[in-house]
């Protein structure tokens, strides 16, 4: 009994560390301790996520490399595929938002945002895994970077003074217009908190859902409701890839529309 217990304990607890970050990767063999490094007291340690993207970095561009190595008129295998997304997010979130003449510019970055998200996402579901953009931080960090193109592209179309006096329309009334600054100041903060938020929620909801049922196996000690469980779990499981598909999507579509806004301050 004491064993079958803590194997359920350990049981849990792997489903627990997949969700969080930690010291520690595992993989078949058994974890493996990552340095810990501090620089002028500040821990900068490689941890479990930070694996999980330099993986993910490293994928995207080993398989780009190796699929556009040789460039045909007519593309195969995952070049093909590849081309396929690019011109969707070039045809139906790029230009659409943005605008014909100034899409170009950020494609690059559209196009970058998408397939790492995507890839991070997708490399939660694999064994052994772990979900980079279930952790706060690196969705802070991806929204941040988002923060930073808007405002840079707002700047570059309409210069640096005009883009910050564009936030608020001008001809109103002053009393409005002191209103009006502290709104717009806190939509700008706003909006890559709410990519920041989506994103982290949604990759870790799904997860949470999964170590809920699992875990009515060991709650009631009875491994009948396995025969539910287990089918449930496998069902979330699929709507999760359906999911890290779509958070990927609409982290590139809201990034699409809020350059868009900066561009084109008019609107």
């Amino acid at each position: 009994m004491a064993s079958a217990a803590a194997g359920h304990e350990e049981k849990k607890d792997y489903i627990i560390e997949h969700l969080l970050d930690g010291p520690d990767l595992h993989t078949p063999f058994g974890h493996i301790h990552l340095p810990h490094i501090e620089l002028f007291g500040y821990d900068i340690s490689i941890t479990r996520h930070v694996v999980m993207m330099w993986v993910a970095s490293l994928f995207l561009i080993t398989v780009f490399l190796i699929s556009t190595r040789r460039r045909g008129l007519v593309p195969k295998g995952f070049a093909n595929a590849a081309e396929a997304i690019i011109l969707f997010i070039r045809d139906e979130i790029a230009r659409p938002n943005i605008g014909d003449k100034a899409y170009r510019r950020f494609m690059p970055y559209l196009l970058t945002v998408f397939f790492f998200v995507l890839t991070c996402n997708f490399l939660g579901l694999i064994p052994y895994g772990a979900t980079a953009t279930g952790n706060v931080s690196v969705t802070a960090g991806l929204a941040l970077c988002t923060f930073l193109m808007v405002q840079i592209a707002g700047m570059i179309h309409n210069g640096l003074f005009g883009y910050w006096k564009n936030l608020v329309p001008p001809g109103l009334p002053f009393p409005v217009t002191l209103i009006l600054i502290p709104i717009e100041l806190i939509g700008l903060i706003s909006k890559p908190f709410a990519l920041c938020i989506r994103l982290f929620a949604n990759m870790t909801a799904g997860h949470v859902i999964i170590l809920a049922i699992l875990g009515l196996i060991f709650f009631f000690k009875a491994y009948t409701i396995a025969l539910v469980a287990v089918p449930f779990s496998l069902a979330i499981y699929l709507l999760e890839c359906f999911v890290a598909l779509i958070q990927a999507y609409v982290f590139t579509m809201l990034s699409a529309v809020f350059i868009g806004m900066a561009v084109h301050q008019e609107h």
